[in-house]
């Protein structure tokens, strides 16, 4: 079991002139070490040199080595969770630091259950043909700050699985969390297989660039996608790209309000709202339309927001300034507009930490910057629709598809809207609850490839054809 001070010793630089600051007291946590591209071209060497090795090794004996990690991950959990609470602001309890370490060890351990084994396809008088999946070689990773540790894991756990070595960079924001996560997992894992890398912007920009890698696989924004795409392009290196969501929940006039409050706000707040697949849009048919309203109010008052290290929590600071600004500058917007602010709204400006209060707003048109855009914090508008098609429409009326929503006591008729709306994954009387077994992507401009259960595996893997 590794305690705090001890992972924080192990990772932290007190000479580096980069801090990383907890972002709910500004309180300085560490030195981050800054890794050049000089630090690049060494580790992917020692990656390239471990990857035989590692690719050798057999299914379950790379499946034993994960098993290994997520151990090690379980016995340094509430140090790991005491970390990212300060680092990106999340409460320890709730679905927040604690969870979140929680699912890096479940995660971790489905990767290594999944079967995967060689499919036939032909076999027949005609001769006998079967598809196997290989290692690529080397995966590149870049990972975001709103779910540091748990993202990671997703690009780490498959490649590991399936006999790649990966060289990750986290976000500048959160780098001290992922770093932490790299130190406990090689306690067990051989030398060389995970390399985690901290660094700005060019060191990002050198490693999704950079012919040394058979895969880049990102969290992101969609305009970081597109440059990661322009990238890699010279070196036709395969992408698995997860970005933004503006997902849309949409209420059938069959649905209970009072029933439904509470799922309805943990899908938009959970993280703080800081989450892709969080519901950023929440569209409400006028006959029950002031009863969701009054619902959602009543749920939220009852959510305490706060330091993360205090147990009461469940609610923290948003991580950064800019997403603070960014969430503030939405909400003026529709304050400006004439929508009625049902909850929230009033930051107070004299705090140290860059907490936003939960904010719900009411009587929004879809041409608002509050739902044209993604907020990516703890503010949601809830618009009225009057017929379905309209709101379907209105729901599917944007660039991205991440994922979408539909509530209705009514499965067979919830799930029809759900066969019409554009979106990666469309969950039912609950929204953005993933599954390491149910495969994960994005539509439209939410990026491509699928992460999780057994196609997540296929997507680090070389698909390889034997016939005879």
């Amino acid at each position: 079991m590794t305690t705090y001070q001890g992972l924080l010793q192990a990772v932290t630089d007190p000479q580096s002139e980069w801090e990383s600051k907890d972002p709910a007291t500004a309180e300085v946590i560490g030195g981050v070490p800054q890794r050049s591209v000089s630090d690049l071209e060494a580790a992917i060497a020692r990656a390239r040199e471990a990857q035989p090795a590692w690719a050798a090794k057999t299914h379950e004996q790379r499946s034993a080595a994960l098993n290994a990690a997520a151990d090690a991950i379980e016995a340094s959990a509430e140090a790991l969770a005491e970390l990212l609470s300060r680092e990106q602001g999340k409460p320890l309890n709730g679905p927040n630091a604690r969870f979140e370490v929680g699912g890096c060890a479940a995660w971790t351990r489905a990767n290594a259950a999944f079967p995967i084994e060689p499919e036939t396809l032909v076999d027949d008088d005609s001769g006998t043909a079967q598809l196997e999946w290989v290692p690529l070689g080397v995966v590149g990773a870049v990972g975001p700050w709103n779910w540091p540790m748990l993202i990671s894991i997703w690009q780490i756990a498959p490649s590991l699985r399936m006999g790649n070595t990966v060289v990750l960079k986290p976000s500048e924001h959160t780098p001290l969390s992922v770093l932490a996560l790299a130190a406990v997992m090689n306690q067990v894992l051989p030398s060389g297989v995970l390399q985690v890398l901290a660094g700005d912007g060019e060191l990002g920009a050198a490693l999704t660039s950079h012919e040394g890698f058979d895969k880049i696989t990102f969290t992101g924004s969609v305009s970081t996608g597109q440059a990661i795409m322009r990238a890699a392009a010279d070196n036709l290196t395969r992408l698995t790209l997860e970005l933004g969501g503006n997902d849309a929940g949409i209420v059938l006039d069959d649905a209970d309000p009072a029933a439904i409050a509470e799922g309805l706000f943990w899908g938009a707040f959970i993280n703080t709202g800081q989450t892709c697949a969080a519901m950023k849009r929440l569209y409400v048919p006028d006959s029950i339309y002031d009863q969701v309203c009054e619902s959602l109010v009543e749920i939220a008052r009852q959510m305490p927001m706060g330091i993360g290290l205090e147990e009461q929590n469940v609610l923290g600071p948003l991580q950064n300034r800019g997403q603070y600004e960014i969430v503030a500058r939405l909400v003026e917007a529709a304050r400006e507009s004439g929508a009625r602010i049902l909850l929230g709204g009033d930051p107070d400006e004299s705090q140290v930490g860059n907490f936003y209060p939960t904010t719900l707003v009411a009587d929004v048109d879809d041409k608002n910057p509050l739902v044209a855009e993604e907020q990516f914090g703890p503010a949601l508008p809830i618009l009225r629709y009057s017929d379905l098609d309209d709101a379907v429409a209105r729901a599917n009326g944007v660039e991205v598809g991440l994922g979408a929503s539909v509530w209705s006591p009514n499965i067979d008729r919830a799930r029809e809207v759900a066969s019409r709306l554009q979106a990666g994954t469309v969950w039912i009387n609950k929204h953005g609850a993933i599954d390491p077994r149910v495969p994960f992507g994005g539509a439209k401009a939410s990026g491509f490839g699928l992460e999780f259960g057994v196609e997540g595996l296929k997507a680090v893997a070389q698909p390889r054809a034997i016939s005879w």
